[in-house]
């Protein structure tokens, strides 16, 4: 049977994108490929026709959840200039941490999965957060020992925090988490 021009990367890219909400709102476990299938709107055999398993799909969502990630830190430099960093604070800890899981960042939300993912996962994800840690890292003054220091801290401070919130019923203390946050990753600095 011939496919239109496009259709199978298309349906790949329907497949990969619907995978990488469902992995980000209920975890590797949450879903078999049956249900990965029927959230993306094709048969198992279809999912199967782009992926080899459960596995191979979580891998390359979460490869694309972070490499959304880098780029969206890349165009924030650009967009805000020297003001990005306060701009990518403010955007971790307001919509990233208040959307819906499902369209949360990949980084905050899959990290714990990857910590019980098999070598494959853990690999692609180490190569993903490297580049996301350049990227902000890229951003910020000082020696490059330093800047990568801080990019690391900063996206840890950060990812902490949005767990931190996200996991409290009382939005009071939410946004207490986020503006301590907040606080303290603005007080970083790689030349202080």
């Amino acid at each position: 049977m011939a496919h239109r021009a496009g259709q199978k990367e298309q349906s790949r890219a329907k497949i990969l994108k619907s995978a990488g909400r469902v992995f980000r709102s209920h975890g590797f476990g949450g879903s078999g490929v049956d249900g990965l299938a029927k959230d993306a709107h094709v048969t198992s055999g279809a999912f199967y026709a782009h992926f080899k398993s459960k596995a191979d799909a979580f891998r390359e969502a979460m490869t694309v959840g972070l490499q959304d990630l880098a780029q969206a830190v890349e165009h924030m430099r650009q967009q805000l200039g020297n003001r990005w960093r306060a701009g990518f604070i403010d955007f971790y800890l307001g919509d990233r941490r208040t959307c819906d899981l499902a369209d949360s960042c990949a980084l905050q939300s899959l990290s714990s999965e990857v910590a019980r993912a098999g070598d494959d996962a853990r690999q692609a994800y180490e190569t993903e957060l490297r580049a996301i840690i350049d990227a902000v890292a890229a951003g910020l003054e000082g020696k490059p020992k330093a800047r990568r220091e801080e990019a690391t801290a900063l996206l840890a401070l950060l990812v902490g925090g949005v767990t931190l919130a996200r996991a409290v019923q009382d939005p009071a203390l939410g946004n207490e988490i986020a503006a301590a946050v907040r606080k303290s990753a603005l007080a970083l600095s790689a030349h202080a």
